[in-house]
C-alpha cells in the first residue's frame, strides 16, 4: 500500500469516526430534552399551591396565589419553561421516529403540537394577574375574573390541539413498533392518556395525572433514545 493510499484511508476513517462521535452527541442530545421535559413540567405542578383537585374557581386562585406569591410566580415560570421544552422533545421525538420510519403519522402531528403547545405557555402569563393582584393589595377574585374570558378559550383550544398531535405520535410509536424503538407498549397507551388529560377540566387531571402520563409516555423513549442514538429502520417484511 502506497503512502497517498494508507493517508487516503486514515483520513477516511478519522471522517467516518467523527460523523458517528457527532451523531452519538446529536442523539443523546436529543434523548438529554426528551428526558428532562417531563420532569419539568412535573416539578412545576409539584410546586404549585394547592388549588383543589377540581376545576378550579376564583376563591381556590386567590386563595392559593395569597399563600405564597413565590412559589405561584416560580411555579407558573416553571409551567412556560416545561412548555418550551416539551414542543423541544417532541421536535426530537419526531426526528427519531422518522430516522425509525415513520413517515406519516408523527409528521402530520408535529404542527398541531407545535400550536397547541405555543397556546399552552400563554397560559402561565394570564396566571399572573392573580399575583399581581395579591403585590398590590387589589381584589384577587376580581382579576381572576377578569381574566377568565381569554383562559377558558386559549386552554380548551390549546387541549384539543395539542390532543390531536400527541394521538398523531401515538400513532406513529405505533407504527414503527414499540419493541422496534425499543420501548414498552405502555408508552403507547400514555401517549394516549397524556392526550386525554390535556382535554380535561379538573386541576387533578390537568396537574398530576398529565404529569405522570408525560412521564410514563417520554420517559422510556429517552431511554431508549440515549442507548440508541441513531433508530434503526426495522425492515419491513
Amino acid at each position: 500500500m502506497s503512502g497517498e493510499t494508507l493517508i487516503g484511508s486514515i483520513t477516511s476513517a478519522d471522517r467516518s469516526g467523527g460523523r458517528d462521535v457527532s451523531a452519538t452527541v446529536g442523539g443523546r442530545s436529543r434523548a438529554a430534552i426528551v428526558a428532562v421535559a417531563p420532569l419539568v413540567l412535573a416539578a412545576a405542578f409539584v410546586a404549585h399551591p394547592y388549588i383543589g383537585l377540581g376545576p378550579p374557581d376564583e376563591g381556590a386562585v386567590a386563595r392559593a396565589a395569597a399563600s405564597s406569591t413565590f412559589r405561584w410566580g416560580i411555579s407558573h415560570l416553571m409551567v412556560g419553561g416545561a412548555a418550551a421544552l416539551l414542543l423541544l422533545a417532541f421536535l426530537a421525538i419526531r426526528s427519531y421516529l422518522r430516522e425509525a420510519g415513520d413517515d406519516r403519522w408523527s409528521a402530520r402531528a408535529l404542527p398541531f403540537v407545535i400550536v397547541g403547545g405555543t397556546l399552552y405557555a400563554i397560559l402561565p402569563g394570564m396566571e399572573f394577574a392573580a399575583l399581581a393582584a395579591v403585590e398590590t393589595g387589589g381584589d384577587v377574585r376580581a382579576a381572576q375574573a377578569a381574566v377568565e374570558p381569554w383562559f377558558v378559550p386559549v386552554i380548551v383550544t390549546s387541549g384539543v390541539v395539542s390532543a390531536i398531535g400527541i394521538v398523531g405520535f401515538a400513532r406513529g410509536v405505533s407504527s414503527v413498533g414499540p419493541i422496534a424503538l425499543g420501548v414498552p407498549k405502555v408508552v403507547v397507551v400514555a401517549f394516549g392518556a397524556m392526550a386525554l388529560t390535556r382535554i380535561v377540566p379538573l386541576t387533578v387531571v390537568q396537574f398530576y395525572l398529565q404529569s405522570a402520563a408525560t412521564l410514563i409516555a417520554l420517559g422510556p423513549l429517552a431511554y431508549a433514545m440515549w442507548r440508541r442514538p441513531r433508530a434503526i429502520r426495522p425492515e419491513r417484511g
